[in-house]
């Protein structure tokens, strides 16, 4: 069996079914292979770094219940990939990255030349700091072990990236098929393996039991384990506040003990809770600067604090619990669930006093704007009221707008670049998102995230993807405009000129997409309800020249229950 062949069926067989490429002469091989089996779905992107996002949303948008895969060429294909690569280990996502590479003898090896074959380049050198594993197969008989290897490794513990390099001479050699099927029954044995059951972790359920004032905070290192869902339905039914961290708040559906995400662009109750509460339990968050505020004393300075993480490396380390906890969150929440029965709910009194917290804070702060976005996200969750959808959102203050005010029904997701925060995040993650998912995608992105992989609306129309682009457009880089205007006195050289802006309905037109422009709230109603009902390609730009910041917002130094612009909470 050609090499190339078996790499093809080692992507079925593992559940890596979705692929996304620029195709390149050094993955020539593995791309017709690929196609030709016809088990993992190829979409040819037109940037690498599309594809890169593209593959990454195979995870999110499935739980990690699926991996996606994309492949680069040699040289600059693979430098391409790499902020998408960047982008899946500081999230923890599980993605496979295959590399194109010079035949072995065409490679430099250890001279002190910069490059023998042409397009050669050490991807694998590259990626080293920012991967979970990156290899370049030197001999055809490691190539099978190792894209087995690979694959095991971006899916266990906290998972990530991994890339395998290979060169072109190995993609079309050739691999023994009953070696191949031994590795694979091997590989399936070893992945049925139960994992080893830990501690029951009575004495922090004790902690719970006596609490007046429990808050939970739900990172993103706990929305994606098994048994999530059955869990936060036992945390629900106990009564017990929750807020959430950008990536925690991409999976939490609303309910009337979700008081949102917490930090300097959060819900004002979110913070509210935090600083006010007994117990604070930590789930799989690494409690940011953007979760705490730069002062990490004022940070829950009430509260007994515990943290769960399976990285034993991200406990105690900027917040100091008093409980630090390594451990397998599915574990955690396993354990919770057999003690949830005999657990007392949460005094009333508390509930009760949150809850008016939270009506009087969650409110437009944003009447003087001539589009509010706290109303236009509003409206979005009155629309999709019922309807299964994902957001994909890109980076800025359309980001924090919606991360802020979306509310989540049970059969939807909203998926961020957070650690890396990378604008361009958008456009390409939602085709992968779509295509994994089997959802309508509605992307928020803002007229400078759009521009950084604006190519790909053309995927969107070719594949005709149920995708709705929302481009808030204020004519500028508004979230360091915002800085500029705080800390450098208004200059706001790099991002603003004078009101100059791309035509993004004419830019949506060229692509073959519905494209409008639109400065009012009922006709962005209509729009978005047109696009729910037919689920065709649209492109909606929202004119909003006036919008400039998120409020409320965080100021250096303040603790998080001190946003600007001031409001006296809990009278």
């Amino acid at each position: 069996m050609k090499a190339s062949d078996a790499v093809a069926k080692v992507l079925a067989d593992t559940q890596v079914i979705y692929g996304f490429e620029l195709i390149g002469g050094m993955i020539t091989h593995l791309v017709d292979s690929i196609n030709l089996l016809g088990k993992t779905k190829l979409v040819s992107m037109h940037h690498e770094q599309g594809a890169a996002f593209a593959a990454s949303a195979v995870a999110r948008a499935t739980n990690h219940k699926v991996m996606g895969v994309a492949l680069g060429t040699s040289g600059p294909g693979a430098t391409n990939l790499i902020t998408g690569i960047a982008d899946c280990w500081l999230d923890s996502h599980p993605c496979l990255f295959l590399t194109g590479q010079v035949n072995t003898h065409e490679l430099k090896g250890e001279r002190a030349i910069r490059q023998q074959g042409f397009q050669e380049l050490d991807s694998v050198a590259l990626v080293k700091s920012i991967t979970k594993y990156a290899h370049q197969v030197g001999h055809i008989d490691e190539l099978i072990p190792c894209l087995l290897k690979a694959i095991t490794i971006a899916r266990s513990g906290r998972p990530g990236p991994v890339l395998l390099d290979i060169p072109m001479d190995i993609q079309r050699a050739e691999v023994d098929e009953a070696v191949l099927d031994e590795l694979l029954s091997v590989w399936a044995y070893e992945s049925s393996l139960a994992p080893e059951q830990s501690a029951p972790y009575d004495d922090v359920w004790a902690l719970l039991e006596k609490a007046q004032k429990p808050v939970f905070l739900i990172g993103g290192g706990a929305v994606n384990v098994p048994g999530f869902s059955q869990w936060l339905s036992e945390v629900s039914k106990l009564g017990i506040p929750h807020v959430a961290s950008l990536k925690g708040a991409e999976k939490l559906p609303a309910s009337e003990h979700y008081l949102g995400m917490l930090g300097a662009y959060g819900t004002r109750a979110a913070n509210y809770a935090v600083q006010n509460c007994d117990l604070l339990i930590v789930f799989g968050s690494r409690m940011d600067v953007r979760q705490t505020g730069a002062k990490t004393e004022t940070f829950a300075h009430n509260a007994h604090i515990v943290q769960f993480d399976l990285d034993a490396a991200q406990l105690d380390n900027r917040v100091k619990a008093q409980q630090s906890i390594n451990a397998n969150l599915e574990a955690v929440f396993a354990s919770f669930v057999t003690h949830a029965p005999n657990l007392r709910s949460v005094p009333t009194a508390w509930q009760t006093h949150l809850a008016q917290v939270f009506e009087q804070s969650f409110k437009d702060e944003y009447t003087d704007w001539s589009i509010s976005p706290f109303k236009l996200f509003s409206t979005l969750n009155e629309l999709a009221e019922g309807q299964a959808l994902d957001y994909v959102v890109d980076v800025g203050n359309n980001q924090m707008w919606a991360a802020h005010t979306l509310r989540l029904g049970s059969r939807q997701a909203m998926h961020h670049s957070g650690g890396l925060g990378t604008m361009g995040f958008a456009i390409p993650s939602a085709v992968g998102a779509c295509i994994a998912g089997g959802k309508p995608v509605v992307v928020i992105t803002g007229d400078g995230g759009a521009q950084l992989n604006i190519q790909e609306l053309d995927i969107i129309a070719r594949e005709r993807l149920p995708i709705l682009t929302v481009v808030l457009n204020n004519h500028s880089l508004g979230m360091v405009r915002g800085f500029q205007e705080m800390y450098f006195e208004g200059r706001n050289s790099s991002t603003y000129w004078d009101g100059y802006t791309s035509q993004f309905q004419a830019l949506g037109a060229a692509y073959g997409i519905d494209s409008r422009s639109l400065s009012d709230l009922e006709t962005f109603k209509a729009a978005v309800s047109e696009f729910l009902a037919s689920g065709k390609p649209m492109l909606l730009e929202v004119l909003m020249p006036d919008a400039r910041e998120c409020r409320p917002r965080l100021e250096f130094g303040r603790p998080i229950n001190e946003q600007s612009p001031l409001l006296e909470l809990g009278q």
